[in-house]
């Protein structure tokens, strides 16, 4: 419990300290922002600062922060000091840095960012990667939320009208201007969320107060599931590609342009993109807690699938009704990040082939492929549970390697403009070494999809040397621009 609780201190600590060291470099001011500067009534308008900052919370904290933590948790308690940490350091300088830059640059999508900083053969080939990763997106957060609907109802499976209903709604406000869907509905989502996560929160205090003192302590039995679980899967690099969102995510990236474009001053930068993620990192660590507290008191779960331990999580904290109400709110995270996921897509794109937004039909035109190419996806993820775990593993590496390429992107950018690129270079090389070492070992007989199988030492030292290679081209890269510009002057 003084693990979990310091955790949340570091969290609260980091976004009043770090936060505004970074707020700092970045130097937010008074000029114009995109939504007024581009106003078009569709995806360019100022919206209320609460509701931005709800909007972004609700895009960031899909199942990551809850489905990905339960799994991560197996690592033991040191992931409560793991995640604030990360947060703190990489994930919430990730959002807020990447933030900035497109505010900096009328709200342009992550892609053209990745233009502007690291050049036209990379921006293709990342526009292509980024793409494939925003469908997985789309089909992950409408399988997730469809399946726990249908657990809701025990008697009867409505599996696929909830898959059928979940992507009409996608579609809906993919098409809608952003606050005639997203800015309406997300309030009443983000309340349900914050008052079922804070029930949990409260219960487990209550439990642990009065209770059962102990359930947030690693039992000798839970230990020796601790060990065998490390010793198949290393915590370098598997513990930061599970983890994932609840530490660092370069989805969260794609997705702050839609509120660069809606904010009304720069100076709501640092509570909405720093303060929300470390908001995404307290409700991380309370999932967390829920998952060990399941794993130390039943250990038999410890091998049980994350949306099961989910359940009885709510069941055994809260209960009834306001067991359900938090299953809906973990059902609300996944579709808020799913609805923008695609969202994100159809700006992406727009962009990418210079198609204008203002008319309806061109945003429908843009939408047709897209929902042709999830309805594939849904149907060979749900051919077996095997194809679904390939898809969230794919998801979830995948995320990773868009946050390495958005944080050595926005370094190039940082020293190009004479700023501190090392706040944002080192968690990117961090997350270059992880995602490429996890990529050449990982492999069926490693218990994953298919990758190179390398032994993990070789894997080591390969991402050591890629990451030092392109954390140095970062630098150097982003000074040349810097000389340039100062001689252009």
């Amino acid at each position: 419990m003084l693990m979990f609780l310091l955790g949340i201190v570091l969290l609260i600590g980091g976004y009043c300290t770090y936060g505004k060291f970074i707020e700092s470099i970045l130097g937010p001011d008074d000029r114009e922002t995109p939504a007024k500067k581009s106003y078009d009534g569709v995806d360019y308008l100022v919206l209320p600062h609460w509701k931005n900052m709800l909007i972004q919370l609700l895009n960031i904290a899909g199942v990551g922060p809850v489905i990905g933590v339960i799994l991560g948790v197996k690592f033991g308690a040191i992931v409560f000091l793991i995640i604030p940490i990360g947060n703190i350091i990489g994930g919430a300088v990730h959002d807020f840095t990447a933030g900035m830059m497109s505010l900096r640059h009328n709200g342009a999508n992550l892609p053209a960012l990745i233009n502007m900083s690291m050049g036209k053969t990379v921006y293709t080939v990342f526009s292509v990667f980024m793409t494939f990763l925003l469908l997985l997106v789309v089909a992950v957060f409408i399988n997730i939320p469809a399946g726990l609907i249908d657990r809701m109802m025990p008697d009867t499976s409505i599996f696929w009208y909830a898959v059928g209903g979940i992507f009409l709604y996608y579609i809906v406000a993919t098409i809608f201007p952003v606050d005639k869907i997203i800015g309406a509905v997300y309030p009443i989502f983000g309340a349900m969320l914050l008052v079922g996560t804070a029930a949990i929160f409260i219960s487990m205090l209550w439990h642990y107060s009065f209770t059962n003192s102990t359930f947030l302590m690693e039992t000798p039995e839970l230990k020796k599931l601790v060990f065998g679980f490390r010793e198949q899967n290393p915590v370098l690099p598997v513990l930061f590609v599970t983890i994932a969102c609840g530490i660092m995510s370069g989805f969260h990236a794609t997705q702050s342009p839609i509120i660069a474009r809606t904010m009304a001053s720069e100076h709501q930068a640092r509570p909405a993109f720093y303060g929300m993620m470390i908001v995404e990192g307290i409700i991380a660590m309370i999932w967390a807690a829920g998952g060990f507290a399941m794993y130390n008191m039943f250990p038999a779960m410890f091998s049980d699938n994350a949306t099961n331990v989910l359940v009885e999580i709510t069941r055994y904290f809260l209960g009834g009704w306001m067991g359900i109400l938090t299953i809906v709110g973990v059902v609300i995270l996944a579709i808020t990040s799913g609805d923008t996921a695609m969202r994100s897509l159809r700006l992406s794109l727009a962009e990418m082939f210079h198609i204008g937004q203002a008319k309806v039909s061109n945003r429908i035109l843009l939408c047709l492929p897209l929902i042709v190419i999830v309805a594939g996806l849904l149907w060979w993820s749900n051919i077996s549970a095997k194809t679904f775990g390939q898809l969230w593993n794919y998801f979830a590496w995948g995320n990773q390697v868009l946050a390495s390429f958005t944080l050595i992107a926005v370094s190039v950018w940082l020293w190009k403009n004479g700023k501190n690129g090392f706040v944002t270079v080192l968690p990117g090389m961090f997350m270059t070494f992880i995602v490429l070492t996890y990529i050449l070992w990982i492999s069926p007989a490693h218990g994953g999809p298919v990758g190179f199988g390398l032994p993990l030492n070789v894997s080591y030292i390969a991402g050591v040397v890629f990451a030092l290679c392109w954390g140095a081209w970062a630098y150097f890269k982003g000074r040349r621009l810097s000389g340039e510009i100062s001689s252009a002057k």
